[in-house]
């Protein structure tokens, strides 16, 4: 088993100016190839607690690797951090230098002279190339471990993490598989008392996840190949399957929006939103078969696609027979086989209350939430309700087996 851990560098990381994509990327990576992570850590631009770091990583990891501060500023210590830690002294690199006055000289600049920094070398150190940026990165060797020092910008650390990193890695020889349930409709912990022991176990592992459009199921499994693993797999993913498949809408890379398209099988699907600012036609907008949709909260235009003035004075717009008039409209004035609409109260008193509906001649259905938060949660919340809404109607078994 080969441990890593992740140290990522800069400030403006910890403080939360910029979000850590690239530990999420990383460990992605990680995963995928067999390595199991133990920790993901965030430090500021500090030579003495960035030095520590690495010195603890090295005691329980066989594989650090360090994001960020490779730049050519008096913050960007990676380089330094990693020399004090294992007690080497940096030097410039001949090849490194020239390589570097070179990417200036080519767009007719001199090299500032503060990026020399950027050619230094450790006798541990070999130097990863950079064809997209000008901070070449680290791959050090030391008592059997190894410390990798990538750039901060994520094209230039992922170019060169898989070109540079993943082809020198002494990854595990045992294979892992798995596969990605998406639920929705269920909750994180009534999933869990469905699957019951499964989530006890070891190998496959089975994990629960909550994300925007509902809970995910990972079962993953390893072995030492990628048959056996997969073999090894199979009886648990086909249990969790049989188990979540009133609730599942698809597996891996799907999203919720491609479902939906799928079960329209060629029908199309027209959308009146009113109150949720256009997030379901944002989800939507990449879709064959969608319809340019009515995104208003103006009562006269939506009072034109089908709101009836008994309903809005009755029951008002956000209520779950305005969503239902308002998708009987979405079909015949936008000239739709199958209408969809959703009314939000985002902001304000009341603010939580969503409704959704979907028409078609056969089939009409209504659902409603009232779950509060900030008015862009609401909005997104809302648009994943009706896309839930017109997976479970329109799918054959209509979401009941």
């Amino acid at each position: 088993m080969l441990l890593a851990e992740i140290i990522s560098v800069g400030t403006e990381l910890l403080f939360g100016e910029i979000v850590d994509s690239n530990a999420a990327f990383l460990a992605r990576e990680l995963g995928a190839r067999g390595v199991t992570l133990h920790r993901k850590t965030v430090l500021g631009d500090n030579l003495e607690r960035l030095t520590a770091a690495i010195q603890t990583a090295l005691g329980r990891a066989d594989l650090v690797i360090l994001g960020g501060g490779l730049g050519p500023t008096d913050d960007d210590l990676t380089r330094e951090a990693i020399a004090a830690a294992l007690n080497e002294t940096p030097q410039e690199d001949p090849h490194l230098l020239a390589w570097l006055e070179g990417l200036y000289a080519a767009r007719g600049r001199v090299m500032p002279q503060i990026n020399r920094k950027q050619a230094w070398l450790i006798p541990s150190a070999q130097a990863l190339a950079n064809p997209v940026g000008t901070a070449p990165g680290w791959f050090v060797t030391t008592g059997g471990k190894v410390v990798v020092a990538l750039p901060g910008p994520p094209r230039e650390m992922q170019r060169m993490w898989r070109d540079q990193v993943v082809p020198r890695l002494p990854l595990p020889s045992r294979a892992l598989v798995h596969t990605t349930i998406h639920t929705q409709g269920i909750g994180e912990s009534n999933v869990a008392e469905l699957l019951g022991d499964l989530t006890r176990t070891a190998n496959p592992s089975v994990a629960t996840y909550a994300r925007k459009t509902g809970v995910d199921v990972r079962v993953a499994a390893s072995a030492d190949t990628d048959a056996q693993a997969r073999a090894l797999l199979a009886p648990v993913l086909g249990e969790v399957r049989g188990h979540l498949h009133r609730w599942t809408w698809g597996e891996d890379a799907d999203t919720l929006a491609g479902a939906v398209t799928q079960v329209l099988a060629g029908r199309t699907l027209g959308v009146v939103e009113a109150g949720s600012a256009g997030a379901l036609c944002t989800l939507l907008a990449d879709e064959p078969g969608f319809l340019d949709a009515a995104v208003t909260q103006d009562h006269r235009r939506l009072i034109t696609l089908g709101l009836t003035p008994v309903t809005l004075q009755g029951d008002g717009l956000v209520s779950g027979s305005a969503a239902l008039e308002l998708a009987a409209g979405a079909r015949e004035h936008l000239g739709a086989d199958v209408g969809l609409a959703v009314v939000v109260q985002a902001s304000g008193e009341g603010a939580g209350h969503a409704h959704a509906a979907l028409h078609t001649p056969e089939l009409q259905r209504t659902i409603s939430i009232d779950w509060p938060g900030d008015p862009a949660q609401i909005r997104e919340r809302a648009a994943v309700l009706a896309l839930a809404l017109a997976y479970r109607a329109l799918r054959p078994d209509g979401g009941d087996a």
